[in-house]
């Protein structure tokens, strides 16, 4: 166990995740800008992106890069600053760090070396999405981006399918339309939000059924990174699920022989989506398929 007193960390090294502005400058807080002017060092998903952001500010802070490819040499080196008393913060290129980006690896490798790690409050897209979404903001998931490959983001979406929680999506653009299609095929005509350029000059706020929304997308180019928020599942869809399995008189091998015969999947993921539609767990399917 871990308990972290943020603000009573006598050696004075940690690790801050600084929020960055989504879209209008004027987001940054002045508590941000602070803590990236008296840091040691700032680590950064793109240097160039955030001397940019740090010219606007006056902060003259060090940059190194932090990214996917070179994560691993660099949590070392952070881990032993930090070690040795230094301050760390750590910006995405924007919103909240450790959200869909490789910060997430370096608030995991600070917990385990029990180095402080403080979030400040700031900008972020998810969330700003979500409340003006008009739908339920009591229960909800991020999901994050969906895959590329259309068998694998179906199987996502299959498995959030019977969730009662407001999901939460970020996709590009240029993959918008598909991904509609994809929810309009999985989970119906259902209420969803689709939110671009947040915070941005050409904000937009599109809610209504998914059909209405593929509509206004084929009518209109899609610019921007967007959000899509998607209500959960009704209490009547659960119902229909429950009522309706197409699978019900199968026995799991037959379930899974139609994932691969019918629909393409590979053996190892027909057992996936299988255990998703039967709530068991996936050894349980896999030593029945092979067994059997």
């Amino acid at each position: 166990m871990n308990i972290q007193k943020s603000y009573q960390n006598e050696s004075g090294g940690c690790l801050y995740l600084v929020p960055t502005p989504i879209g209008n400058l004027q987001d940054m807080t002045y508590r941000a800008v602070e803590i990236l002017k008296t840091a040691n060092i700032i680590a950064a998903e793109d240097t160039r992106h955030t001397k940019k952001l740090c010219h606007y500010f006056s902060i003259d802070t060090p940059l190194i890069s932090y990214h996917e490819h070179n994560k691993r040499d660099r949590e070392d080196y952070l881990v032993e600053r930090a070690s040795n008393g230094e301050v760390i913060a750590v910006v995405s290129d924007a919103g909240m760090p450790a959200i869909s980006d490789p910060g997430s690896d370096l608030v995991a490798r600070f917990a385990k070396e029990q180095i402080p790690v403080i979030a400040l409050p700031g900008a972020n897209a998810a969330l700003t999405a979500l409340v003006v979404s008009a739908l339920p903001t009591d229960n909800f998931t991020f999901i994050g981006f969906l895959d590329r490959k259309k068998k694998d983001r179906d199987l996502m979406l299959e498995k959030w399918k019977k969730s009662r929680s407001t999901l939460l999506f970020y996709e590009a653009p240029h993959r918008i339309k598909d991904t509609l299609f994809a929810i309009k095929e999985i989970y119906g005509n259902r209420e969803i939000a689709l939110c671009r350029e947040i915070t941005k000059q050409y904000e937009t706020i599109i809610r209504g059924r998914v059909d209405e929304i593929v509509d206004f997308v084929i009518e209109n180019a899609i610019k921007g990174e967007c959000v899509l928020v998607v209500k959960g599942a009704s209490e009547e869809e659960l119902n229909e699920s429950a009522e309706d399995n197409w699978w019900d008189k199968l026995s799991v091998v037959d379930h899974i022989n139609t994932y691969i015969n019918e629909k393409g999947y590979s053996s190892k993921d027909a057992i996936k989506q299988v255990s998703m539609d039967r709530q068991m767990k996936k050894r349980d399917i896999y030593q029945i398929y092979h067994v059997e």
